[in-house]
Formats: C-alpha cells, structure tokens, sequence
C-alpha cells in the first residue's frame, strides 16, 4: 500500500475521534449560534460554525495541532517545515512554537501581510517564495529534503485531515437537528475530515463543497474522476486557491460530499460585507465563500438546518476596505456623479443646494475644466455621495434632470 492509499485509509470517524481527545483543551470550541438574519435572506434554517475567532484566526491550527502531536522525538529536535498561503502557516507557527519546535514557513510572495506578519509573531522562520502556492510548495519540498525536516502539508495527510474533521463532531453536537453542512474547498482537507466524521455518524446529512470558480480544483477532479491542476489565477480567496485537489483528499471528498458549487468573486466580497453588516462577523474571502452560496441561492439545500463554515477571519484591512466600498456602490449607498455646470460665480452653490434638499451627503469633490472634452464657458464636477440606497439615487437623478444637469455615473 502507498503512503497515500495509507493516508487516506488513515482518516475515518476513528482517527477524528482520536483527534478530538489528542488536541482537546488546545483548540477553541468555536460557537455555532442560528442566524434569524442570515436563514430569512437564505431561505435556510442558517448557523454559523464560527472557526474564524480561533486563536490564530482559522480552522487550520486543528490539523496542525493534531499531526506536530504525532511526531517522534527526532521529528520535534529536527524542526519542521510546511507551504502556506497563511492560515496554516499561523497554525503550525503557533502550535510548534508553544511546544519548542522550530519551524519554517514557505509562503507566496503575494500573502497578505497580516498573515506574513501574524506567522513571524508566532514564531516561525517565514521564507516569501513565489507567486502562488504551488511554487511556495516546491520551494518548501526542497528545504525539507535539504535540511532535514519534517514537513506538514496543509491538506494532505491523514493527520491534518483527521484533526479538521473534529469541526464535524462539533456541528453534530452543537446542532442536533443538523440536516447540512456548507464548506468551502481549497485542497479538500477541510470538508474530507469533516465530512468523513458527520457521514460516519449521519449518512442522512448533505455535505456540500464551495469552491471560488476561478480555482475549482475539486469540482473539475470529480468531473474528470482523477485530480486536475489547473491554471494559477488570482482570487480574494487567498485561502482556497488551490490549483489541484490532494491526492489523499481527493477519493475522501468523492465518497462523502454530495454536492460541489461554485462562487464568483462579487459573491464572495458580498458575503464578506454581509457577515460585517448584518452580524458583525469578520470573514476572509476562504471564510465567506460557504455563505456567499447559500446568499446567491446556489445549492440544492431546500429550507434545511444548514452549518456553514465561517473558516477564518485573516483579511488584509486595504482589501477589507475595498470589498466595503464596492459593496456600498453595488448596494446604491455610493456612487460618483460626472455633473457639467456652466462656468459661473455661483454655479457650484446651486448644484450642491439641489443635492442637499435630497439629503444626499457628499464625502468627495473633483472639479475640471480642461478634461473631459467639456466646451469653452464649461466645466465638470465629478461628486461621490453616499445615500440611502437606489431610491433616493432615482429622486436625486430626476432632479438633476428637472433643474437642466447634464449628468452620467462614474464606474
């Protein structure tokens, strides 16, 4: 039997089971409290599995924990390594540090850095090699084989899984009526240990797999029946970019998950802002991507007692602030104005008196006389106001029309 046919014969509700008794009083028993908000835009009956406030933001230090606790004494002295685009990272940093293990830490030159900043906080050594994950692994391989270290793959190994799969006993505790479970997929680690454990104990129990559709590893390798790697691309699911299933998880997810779906990146960010809008919860782009399914109707699930994964909170703040804003312009609570106005003392007053009797705030102003091919004796404004959403934006144009403003939105 290879190592992975023994990997993947290592994961079953067993191995979880002895997972959940090998890391207990190490890992948060994260909450997993109904949403009334969240299951009425849904149409499902929604709880929030919330893995994002463990102590190192994500659902990642469970597997970590789990397999640095199976290593032998020469593994611990000869330090470990693994590949991360973060969350993982933080998990081994953390877990390897508080029990005198060295670590190293392979991670993309683009991660965020929160998460570069947040592994090197927790002790590890942190090595930036290139532009994706994949590269990141091969670099992290090759120190592994040169310096004699043990390496801890992110996804792939039974303990990693089995230690992931403990999330599962919990929902099943947590949620007694529980009908479903919503997970998103990078490396399938996540929803293979999870799975495994709820379908050992409740065959009856959908699982299903969300994956951003400009990486959907999992769902082409069920399609073809074998793992595909795919082209690299770029995704605000940092955590999930995967360009090919694991090998171990891989026949794990064709045995238990039922379904797997796909979100784009505007669901993805709108779920983001749904979660900190309506229940003050911080979601990466990996962590929001199960809920932005359910939001965008995108599963089979018909009114069940549904878990969702809240898999990590790890967001850079500048994308934070980006999602928030093209939110509040998808949503009607923004948008910028290009208004001609003739080139007069006083032309800028009346304008900004219509826009006040529409209570409409203005937050930005950028006023040009020699762009935009506007005549001689003109000029434009171009505004950003925020408003209560597009009604008032309607009230607002028919305005501007009625008072004889030339006007066109700025995107």
């Amino acid at each position: 039997m290879s190592s992975q046919e023994q990997d993947q014969a290592g994961v079953t509700l067993a191995s979880v089971e002895a997972a959940r008794a090998r890391i207990a009083g190490s890992i948060y028993y994260s909450p997993c409290p109904h949403s009334q908000m969240l299951s009425d835009l849904t149409g499902q009956q929604v709880y929030l599995k919330l893995e994002n406030l463990q102590m190192t933001g994500a659902f990642k230090e469970r597997g970590a924990l789990n397999r640095i606790l199976t290593l032998t004494e020469a593994q611990k002295k000869g330090g470990v390594i693994a590949a991360s685009a973060g969350n993982h990272a933080q998990g081994v940093a953390y877990h390897a540090t508080a029990r005198g293990i060295a670590s190293t830490i392979v991670m993309p030159e683009a991660t965020p850095l929160v998460k570069v900043t947040a592994t090197r906080n927790f002790g590890a050594n942190v090595i930036l090699h290139g532009a994706n994950y994949d590269a990141a692994y091969t670099e992290a391989r090759r120190l592994c084989d040169a310096e004699g270290l043990t390496f801890i793959h992110p996804f792939d190994d039974a303990a990693v899984i089995s230690g992931q799969g403990t999330i599962g006993l919990e929902l099943l505790e947590q949620v007694p009526q529980l009908e479903a479970i919503v997970v998103p997929i990078g490396g399938g680690g996540l929803i293979s240990g999870i799975a495994c454990a709820v379908k050992e104990r409740n065959p009856k129990i959908r699982v299903v797999g969300v994956q951003t559709a400009r990486l959907a590893s999992m769902q082409v390798a069920i399609q073809a029946g074998h793992p595909v790697t795919l082209e690299a691309a770029t995704t605000i699911a940092d955590g999930i970019a995967v360009r090919r299933s694991g090998d171990v998880t891989f026949p794990l997810v064709q045995k238990y998950v039922d379904e797997i779906v796909t979100v784009d990146e505007d669901e993805i960010a709108s779920a983001i802002l749904v979660l900190l809008e309506r229940e003050k919860t911080l979601a990466e782009g990996a962590g929001a991507t199960a809920l932005a399914a359910l939001l965008q109707k995108k599963t089979s699930l018909q009114g069940a007692h549904v878990g969702v994964l809240v898999c990590g909170g790890n967001i850079d703040v500048t994308l934070l602030s980006r999602i928030i804003e093209r939110g509040l312009v998808k949503d009607g609570r923004l948008i910028r104005l290009r208004i001609h106005l003739l080139d007069k003392p006083g032309a800028l007053q009346e304008l900004t008196r219509l826009i006040a009797a529409h209570r409409v705030n203005i937050v930005d102003t950028l006023y040009n006389r020699a762009y935009y091919g506007v005549n001689l004796g003109d000029t434009t404004i171009d505004i950003t106001m925020e408003t209560r959403g597009q009604e008032q934006i309607e009230q607002l144009l028919a305005a501007l029309d009625d008072g004889g403003y030339r006007h066109s939105r700025v995107i």
